[in-house]
This record gives structure tokens, C-alpha cells and sequence, in this order.
């Protein structure tokens, strides 16, 4: 039987996570969006990394290597970088989604997500990520800082609300051909 997700706990070093956040947290701010823009599904402040190869190799490397060993799908390097906050005194959460938009019209398909958990997890509470229709990983590992996990963009998950701090983390998802 096929893994349905990766994850590597602190893979990435704490200088390398506060890094990015700093870096990131340059970049304007906008409100998180879905498909379909429902405003309640989802309320989180999102920066777009447009151009950062640092970032992008890291994500990729991981990628790769999941994609290689649990996945085989047809994917590029190609993806969309986000950084993401999630705020308790905005109440921050994101309700159950997958990543994929099943009615864009491109020629291309989001194939694998993959999140890179930033901020230290005694910093915040809430904000756990969850999948829907698969085991979830171990959730302290999960929260670890540096952990990346990567899994199918198809997977059902979320994030439920924070309660307390603010929580970092880079979303991104490689695209190929459209799913068959």
C-alpha cells in the first residue's frame, strides 16, 4: 500500500526557519483565499513568495524526494510558494479543503502540497493541521519546528483554530499535467 504523506520532523534548522520568517514577513500581506473566495471557510494573512530559490530548492528537495519514493506522480518544479500566519486575536483557522481547483480551465493540475511548519510550537496553540480521510501524523512531530510534510494536493485536511500566539508556516504545491 501507497504512504499517503512524507514528513520529516525538523528538517529544516531553527536559524533556517526564523530566516524565512523574516524574509517572509517583508512581503506585503494579504487575506487568505479559497476557489471559490468563502470567506468562512478560511481566515488566515498570507504573503505570495514570488521569486526566493532559497526557499523553493528546500521545498522542492523534499518534493522530490517524496514523490520519488511514496508517490510517482507526474509533477515539475513549477509550483506557488505561500507563507502563512495564523493569528489568535484574528481567530485564524482553515476548514476542511483540498488543493486541488477541479474546475480550472489550465492545463495543469496542483499534484503535491507541502507544508513547512515555522514557529515553534511553544509559541502558539491550536492551528493543528489535520488530514480528513488518512492516518494523521504523530501531531508533536508534526509541530516540530522545521518539520515538512508533503502529501497528494487531493487529500482532504485543515487547520483548525488557533487559540493562542501566532503561527508560520510555507505552503506550497508542484503542479503537472492535469489529473486522469
Amino acid at each position: 500500500m501507497r504512504q499517503a504523506w512524507q514528513m520529516w520532523q525538523s528538517s529544516l534548522s531553527a536559524d533556517q526557519c526564523d530566516f524565512f520568517i523574516d524574509r517572509c514577513r517583508k512581503i506585503d500581506p494579504v487575506e487568505g483565499a479559497t476557489f471559490n473566495n468563502d470567506s468562512d471557510h478560511r481566515k488566515s494573512s498570507v504573503r505570495w513568495v514570488l521569486k526566493d530559490d532559497e526557499i523553493h530548492d528546500a521545498l522542492w528537495w523534499h518534493v522530490s524526494e517524496s514523490n520519488r519514493y511514496a508517490f510517482g506522480f507526474d509533477v515539475t518544479e513549477s509550483c506557488s510558494i505561500q507563507f502563512t500566519e495564523y493569528s489568535a486575536e484574528s481567530g485564524d483557522k482553515y476548514d476542511w479543503h483540498h488543493d486541488v481547483d477541479w474546475t480550472s480551465p489550465h492545463a495543469f493540475d496542483r499534484k503535491l502540497s507541502v507544508v513547512i511548519q515555522l514557529s515553534d510550537p511553544k509559541y502558539y496553540e491550536g492551528a493543528d493541521f489535520q488530514f480528513l480521510e488518512v492516518e494523521n501524523p504523530q501531531s508533536e512531530a508534526l509541530r516540530a519546528k522545521g518539520t515538512v510534510l508533503v502529501f497528494p494536493s487531493y487529500l482532504q485536511h485543515r487547520v483548525t483554530s488557533i487559540t493562542k500566539g501566532t503561527r508560520y508556516s510555507l505552503v506550497a504545491w508542484f503542479d503537472g499535467p492535469r489529473w486522469r
